[in-house]
């Protein structure tokens, strides 16, 4: 048996292991995690500073590391970054119980009711690139929902990983929830390897590059969920109001550049391009962002007073190519288009998004339904930022990461996206029941299907 092979399986007697616990262990489990990770702190933080030093700062010298992406790694890149990942795991663990919820119930006849109940997917496969923080937002999430999770974090974060998953389990060895119900791996080989064991495991899970997704999508017979780019747009509506286009175009792209629900695309109204347009420009400009301007709204700018009031204007606007509208900047970067019509917004943005989150800024609610039916995202937004998609600001706690996929689950996919669901039949009549009995013709009865409560399971 492949080492692959062993932890796949293990990580599914865990998991098989655990669905006999009361739910109250999970909550046990996460209270020990906490706990754990706050004794833990100085020796986490010293190997992530070592992960720093050692591998990142080289790999951003040699160009084979953004320096957004070493942001993401550090831990200590915010002086709350380290405590808001513990907040996350207590806000998680005050969440509902995601598991053993009915959501479907019917009588099908006297003594024989039905029950849809939701229960843990399994065996997850989560990959991530940098952001250690990620390996406990999973497994918050992951023991809350009941399933069993198989972490494997970037090369870069080696030496945070290790000490992580030591504490990580030493705190599940003082629960009833099995250790290796939350493994690390840390070599490639072992996600080759892992990603052939849909015997045992259940969904992958992708966080990072295009790259990383698309060769995931492409190499395994395991259900994969996530999403390949974060190509969100901002349309500003020809009845949208200065003040606010600007908070929100500026929130959309500045508050953190390289995160997946940043603003890459902003269409203007053509009606605007004399009026708003410069004045929104001027503020983006002030916020450092390169505008990549299609003709119209590159020769707007370029005749109004901003081109020659504005210090690093010429070396910060700039023409477009088709490809802009396409690419996922994931920088100080905006590709700029105007569109004649509400209706070209929508087409231009289904056409080029990767259907992550996109908004529309506008004062006229018959646009804002519209674009609301008619954009093809998970998340669709009215005078709003798009960094708002995010499962912390949706209050699921955390977040396992995004999905744009159309099942199970989409967008910041928090607990329920954890869950699925079994059909539970019971009967209480003396003889069991059987089929036969039911049916259209002579001597048998019909179904009742009468609806029953929702809640608890029952069983």
């Amino acid at each position: 048996m492949s080492g692959a092979e062993q932890v796949a399986r293990i990580a599914k007697e865990s998991f098989d292991a655990s669905q006999l616990l009361d739910s109250s262990e999970r909550h046990n489990a996460l209270v020990a995690l906490k706990h754990a990770l706050t004794a833990s702190k100085d020796e986490i933080l010293a190997a992530n500073q070592q992960d720093i030093e050692q591998a990142a700062k080289e790999q951003v010298a040699a160009g084979k590391m953004s320096s957004s992406l070493l942001k993401r790694l550090d831990l200590l890149s915010s002086a709350d970054k380290y405590d808001s990942m513990l907040q996350g795991i207590l806000d998680v663990d005050a969440l509902p119980d995601p598991t053993g919820q009915v959501t479907y119930a019917r009588t099908l006849d006297d003594g024989l009711e039905l029950h849809r109940v939701t229960c843990p997917i399994g065996v997850l496969l989560v990959i991530f690139e940098a952001r250690p923080e990620v390996i406990v937002n999973i497994t918050a999430l992951a023991i809350k929902s009941g399933n069993a999770a198989i972490l494997k974090g970037g090369k870069e974060s080696l030496h945070t990983q290790n000490v992580m998953s030591r504490v990580i389990q030493a705190a599940l060895s003082t629960t009833s929830l099995p250790p290796a119900y939350i493994q690390t791996v840390s070599s490639r080989d072992e996600i080759a390897s892992l990603l052939s064991q849909d015997r045992y495991i259940d969904l992958v899970i992708p966080r990072g590059s295009n790259s990383l997704v698309k060769s995931i999508q492409n190499g395994t017979r395991i259900p994969v969920m996530g999403h390949a780019d974060g190509l969100c747009a901002v349309y500003v509506d020809e009845s949208a109001v200065e003040a606010k286009a600007i908070n929100v175009v500026v929130d959309s792209k500045t508050t953190y550049s390289a995160a997946c629900n940043s603003a890459e695309t902003l269409l203007v109204h053509e009606s605007l391009l004399p009026t708003l347009w410069p004045k929104l420009a001027s503020a983006l400009l002030s916020a450092n962002i390169s505008l990549r301007c299609d003709p119209s709204t590159l020769s707007a700018l370029s005749s109004s007073a901003l081109s020659s009031s504005h210090p690093s204007f010429s070396s910060l606007v700039v023409p477009s190519t088709p490809e802009d509208y396409s690419t996922e900047f994931l920088d100080l970067i905006l590709a700029v288009k105007s569109v004649p019509s509400l209706s070209s917004a929508i087409q231009h943005i289904n056409t080029h998004s990767s259907h992550h989150t996109d908004s529309i800024v506008t004062e006229n609610d018959a646009h804002a339904k519209a674009f609301c039916r008619g954009i093809d995202s998970a998340g669709v937004y009215v005078n709003a930022s798009t960094r708002f998609a995010d499962g912390f600001r949706y209050g699921f706690g955390t977040e396992v990461g995004v999905s744009t996929g159309k099942t199970h689950a989409r967008g910041p996919v928090g607990l329920e996206g954890l869950v699925i669901y079994k059909y539970q039949v019971r009967s209480t009549a003396a003889q069991g029941h059987g089929t036969a009995v039911f049916g259209s013709g002579e001597g048998q009865r019909p179904f009742l299907h009468t609806p029953l409560p929702l809640g608890a399971a029952p069983f």
